[in-house]
């Protein structure tokens, strides 16, 4: 098999952290860092040109190493900027060059600037972050009442809820045609497979709702908050809402993926999260986000400006572990050194440490991009990596050669590390596939006529899946989801694969229909094929039922 596209981001960062020569650009100053931390100040002197100079290097290695056509960079520091810098191409093929005002999905990034926007409300008196839900919703509903009922806002925030992983995805992953508020509605359906406020199990939809709830609060679009409330007053020009905002001449960089997992070519034209923007929706630089980090960094006040966007009360709270997460071995040994003392969960970031230091960060997979932003609080570090492919391993790479580089540490080798990493990931997947075809009966035959399978199938969260006749047999589409659309190879037995027409996808599915004793068609449950497929392609969690079947029932 091949290499994992968005999975990668998240599985190479959790392996560690466990549920992831150009000139020098100018620095501008700001006023003292406002967060108290008694651990003591860094005192490593800021990286020389032949220090910088070896970084491009290696960022030049990684891009090779994992074939990562688009690369943007930035280090912060004290409030100033220590380096903002692109490296390699904006598209493919084409020779226009990525910088520090190039474009990039930021993907789950997205979810500090709805966790600031929050707290920014409860700054203004509009709501409380231990306010219940419906109390500013009332019409929300989860699956379950007693979690209806006691689900409060920093809960959305916190990936504690009892949804399983990626719970409810394929509402809004790839694009759909629902609406923000229909997306949440569908959650009365989502099964809850975990006890509320019990585990960590990330989702992206409850920060839909989120969205939702600063709407109400607000009183103004979700668009129009972040541009007026935190855009606007950082100086924030290259940010867009999402990529429906994205404007003609834009400096965007093209992201790409590993078709079928081996080949690498541009993905299709961009995903939009137009329904859950609160959850990964931004594009931006990383010449913007060096503010953005410059701000959380300096406690909510913005550097040099001496104006304040929220309370350092609420600053402290968005750090405040909600949700402990395991620590688990590295996946590699050569990734050892990173693997923390504490993982867990606060509101819209991931807590961590690294060499004695506290890490504040998050990642962000979106179809051919990926990306991570760390701080480092008590070094007053901001270090940002943006990338135009579907490798985890590259940003997480660059970013810990960033981190030693500011912390003044040599001697280890990132590259070599997520290297090894990545290759076990492919091995395991391949060791996977394997098991697949030594359990196939080939000989086996469908148990009913092809047409038989045809017909449309329902799920209670998603909605309609279609199967029907096309030109080449039979093909599936998901009646929400354009580019959901695949055509059915038998595989044995009632199991067929679905292998959809977008191969950039990478997310092949099984799907296996269960008769009843009369020969009829039960159910259909579907699972993606391989363990390198995105978890937001949430498959197993569908329970499709013929729709004469259901309608029968009522």
């Amino acid at each position: 098999m091949r290499i994992a596209p968005l999975a990668v981001a998240l599985a190479l960062t959790l392996a560690v952290a466990s549920p992831l020569h150009a000139q020098q650009a100018e620095r501008t100053a700001s006023k003292p860092f406002l967060i108290d931390d008694t651990r003591a100040r860094l005192t490593a002197p800021l990286p020389d040109a032949a220090r910088l100079a070896r970084f491009d290097a290696f960022v030049q290695a990684v891009q090779q190493q994992f074939q990562v056509p688009g690369v943007a960079v930035a280090i912060v520091k004290d409030g100033r900027v220590v380096m903002e810098r692109g490296y390699g191409v904006r598209e493919l093929g084409k020779p226009a060059k990525v910088d520090a005002h190039t474009l990039f999905a930021i993907a789950s990034n997205t979810k500090a600037f709805t966790a600031a926007a929050l707290n920014m409300l409860q700054d203004d008196g509009r709501l409380k972050t231990t306010d219940r839900v419906i109390d500013h919703l009332p019409w929300f509903r989860m699956s379950d009442p007693y979690v209806t009922h006691e689900m409060r806002i920093r809960d959305l925030l916190a990936h504690r809820s009892g949804l399983s992983l990626g719970a409810g995805d394929l509402l809004y992953w790839p694009t759909t045609t629902y609406t923000t508020r229909e997306v949440a509605e569908r959650l009365k359906d989502v099964p809850l497979t975990g006890g509320f406020r019990e585990q960590y199990a990330y989702d992206n939809i409850l920060f839909g709702v989120a969205q939702l709830v600063i709407e109400q609060a607000s009183g103004m679009p979700y668009r129009q908050f972040l541009q007026a409330r935190i855009w606007q007053p950082l100086g924030m020009t290259e940010t867009r809402y999402n990529s429906d905002d994205l404007k003609p001449g834009d400096n965007v960089a093209v992201g790409n993926a590993l078709y079928d997992f081996k080949d690498l070519r541009p993905v299709p034209s961009p995903t939009s999260w137009r329904n859950v923007s609160g959850a990964g929706g931004i594009y931006s630089s990383v010449h913007d986000l060096a503010k953005w980090m410059n701000l959380q960094l300096a406690g909510g006040e913005i550097p040099g400006g001496g104006k304040r966007l929220f309370s350092q009360a609420r600053q402290r709270e968005m750090w405040t572990m909600l949700t402990p997460i395991p620590v688990g071995k590295p996946a590699v040994p050569e990734l050892a050194p990173a693997v923390p003392n504490f993982s867990g969960y606060a509101q819209g970031w991931f807590l961590s440490d690294y060499a004695g230091h506290r890490l504040v960060w998050h990642t962000g997979g979106w179809p051919g991009q990926v990306s991570r932003l760390t701080l480092l609080p008590d070094a007053r570090v901001g270090i940002v990596v943006l990338t135009s492919a579907e490798v985890g391993a590259a940003f997480n790479a660059i970013t810990y050669e960033a981190l030693d580089m500011m912390l003044g540490k040599d001697g280890h080798d990132w590259l070599r590390a997520y290297a090894a990493a990545q290759a076990k990931a492919q091995g395991n997947a391949d060791a996977d596939w394997q098991k697949h075809v030594a359990a196939r009966d080939a000989a086996s035959t469908p148990s009913l006529p092809l047409a038989k399978y045809a017909g449309t199938y329902r799920d209670p969260w998603y909605g309609d899946v279609n199967i029907r006749q096309g030109k080449n047999g039979l093909e599936m589409q998901f009646s929400k989801t354009a580019q959901l659309l695949g055509d059915l190879q038998h595989w044995q037995h009632d199991t067929f694969i679905v292998r959809w027409r977008d191969r950039s996808l990478n997310a092949d599915a099984f799907a296996s229909f269960s008769l009843d004793p009369d020969g009829r068609i039960r159910e259909l449950r579907m699972q993606p094929v391989s363990p390198l497929t995105d978890f937001s392609f949430d498959f197993q969690d569908l329970r499709l039922v013929p729709v004469v079947a259901a309608s029968a029932g009522h």
